[in-house]
């Protein structure tokens, strides 16, 4: 008789960036990826994706409203590794360039059902006063090349963020029903 394989489980993930408070910025877009474990791999949607612009609501929330939707199944034969959402949000700077508002990271919910996540934002920031300037003059502020980084605590110590202004993102997910394969 043949050893019976691993069994595995399947997370669906389905759910909306809904909105941002950026008070002080206009006409942004957001990105989204997922950062999981070495034992998990999507089966299904799409792992990453952008949004349109969005300008400020004209009510008082003067909220950025995207209602842009995720929809992603993974599989895996163990919890480690649990799937992260990674957002980033961009904008035009004075002179034109999109440039990072704000990242943020949090866990897929493990639980069924409707969860609404709200989810800080921090921008990189230059450590020092000449560097500050230097990518001002030049239109490039400090940003991470793989935004997955943000889900991850190694590498990050000793890092300057700009913290001063409360940027959040909220988030629904609906991790629907966890499935187990058991092959015989």
């Amino acid at each position: 008789m043949a050893a019976a394989g691993p069994s595995v489980f399947l997370l669906m993930v389905n759910g909306q960036v809904e909105s941002a408070q950026f008070p002080e910025y206009d006409d942004l877009y957001c990105k989204y990826c997922f950062v999981y474990g070495q034992d998990w791999a999507p089966t299904a949607g799409l792992e990453e994706g952008i949004s349109q612009i969005t300008s400020k609501s004209q009510d008082v929330r003067q909220a950025l409203v995207w209602n842009f939707p995720i929809d992603v199944t993974f599989k895996s034969t163990n919890p480690y590794g649990w799937p992260q959402i990674v957002l980033s949000v961009y904008g035009p700077d004075v002179f034109g360039n999109d440039v990072v508002r704000g990242y943020g990271a949090v866990h897929v919910p493990f639980s069924p059902g409707r969860h609404k996540r709200t989810i800080p934002m921090f921008v990189p920031e230059s450590a020092s006063t000449l560097q500050k300037f230097t990518s001002w003059f030049m239109g490039r502020r400090p940003e991470y090349t793989d935004p997955k980084v943000v889900a991850q605590g190694e590498g990050r110590e000793g890092e300057n963020t700009e913290t001063e202004i409360p940027r959040v993102a909220r988030l629904w997910l609906c991790p629907a029903q966890l499935t187990l394969f058991c092959p015989q």
